[in-house]
């Protein structure tokens, strides 16, 4: 039986999205002298809009930018608020008013959503490494001892399985996912499946998604109602699985050999920092996340990949190679896969959900 999302954002993301539209609404964060010139408050509040999985890895981040601030601008103390939920319904939400100076997401066009509603004026992805600040890859959370028997993206049309994985209405993971399996089947490294036939890459898509019991909001939540479990597999974020490990789960990764390269994105959104006179530092705290220093945070907090992606597919100590770590560039950019080959009206996934959901 398919089951519609789940109202299971964790309560931290509630929270901290009703501290930002609280700051969004207030006038005491900056002003405007006599000359019309915009004066920062005394001590400047940044708001920053994220990402399900990242809760952690941005905690520590903040912190120690807050710190090194204060440091180098004597005294000066600034606050962050920050909102963590599925990036497209993050990025939908600063479209519709949620007034965020930076957001990091998870894929770029949530980026692009806002950068169309006119919040985003700068040229982002001409920033250094396409203003991406991490890399992780696509893989499978399987119950201890593998029961199931999960290697590669085709044992996950098995007859019986139970797969969770998010909305792609909501989640940018979601969409990472599908694209993981499509450019996994279109580089011939699926067996029974050809390379380069659309067709057989739709075929996985459908027996796929034949599967999927459940579509969570984000990310984190679909790991989460596994974690409860739910499911003989979830589909998601290898950085995701290892902090659950490390927290105490006892579930199992599997690196197929081909996956996707996930590559984050997190940027200014100018037009609402100018107007909180924040403009300086968030520039400042996106600068920094290219740090080596904001990269060692990354991968030891985050378990997350160097973004250099022939890095990242060489593994790290919490990370294993991957074997075909392949980019949304070898499979056209982001615009085909969203305007066109899988997203599109006639594209794999939608073709493929349509066939597997009715």
């Amino acid at each position: 039986m398919f089951l519609f999302p789940r109202m299971r954002r964790p309560a931290v993301a509630a929270l901290s999205l009703l501290a930002v539209v609280a700051a969004a609404c207030s006038t005491s964060n900056a002003a405007t002298d006599a000359s019309g010139k915009c004066k920062p408050a005394a001590s400047p509040v940044i708001t920053l809009a994220a990402y399900s999985n990242v809760y952690d890895v941005y905690g520590k981040l903040i912190s120690n930018f807050e710190s090194d601030w204060k440091d180098k601008h004597n005294g000066q103390a600034l606050q962050f608020l920050t909102s963590f939920g599925g990036s497209t319904t993050q990025a939908e939400a600063v479209v519709n008013g949620l007034s965020a100076d930076i957001v990091a997401l998870s894929l770029d066009p949530d980026v692009e959503m806002i950068q169309k509603a006119g919040l985003i004026s700068h040229n982002w992805k001409s920033q250094p490494n396409g203003s991406h600040v991490a890399t992780a890859s696509v893989v499978f959370d399987v119950r201890p001892g593998n029961p199931k028997h999960i290697h590669n993206w085709n044992d996950l049309t098995q007859p019986g399985l139970k797969i969770l994985t998010p909305d792609p209405a909501q989640s940018g993971g979601a969409k990472w996912n599908i694209v993981a399996a499509y450019g996994a089947a279109m580089r011939g490294k699926v067996s029974g499946y050809k390379a380069n036939s659309t067709a057989d890459a739709q075929r996985l898509l459908t027996g796929i998604f034949k599967n999927v019991t459940v579509l969570d909001k984000s990310a984190n939540d679909s790991l989460k109602n596994f974690d409860s479990g739910n499911g003989d597999v979830a589909i998601t974020y290898d950085y995701a699985l290892q902090q659950a490990k490390a927290a105490g789960g006892t579930d199992q990764m599997v690196v197929p050999p081909s996956t996707v390269a996930i590559q984050t994105p997190t940027v200014v959104v100018d037009k609402n920092a100018e107007k909180h006179c924040v403009l300086p530092i968030a520039n400042a705290f996106v600068k920094y996340l290219s740090t080596p220093d904001a990269q060692d945070v990354f991968q030891s907090v985050g378990y997350e990949r160097p973004m250099d992606v022939a890095a990242a597919k060489k593994g790290t100590a919490n990370q294993p190679a991957v074997k075909d770590f392949f980019t949304t560039d070898q499979l056209g950019g982001w615009d085909k896969l969203e305007s066109d080959t899988v997203f599109g009206k006639s594209g794999a996934f939608t073709q493929a959900f349509k066939a597997a959901k009715g």
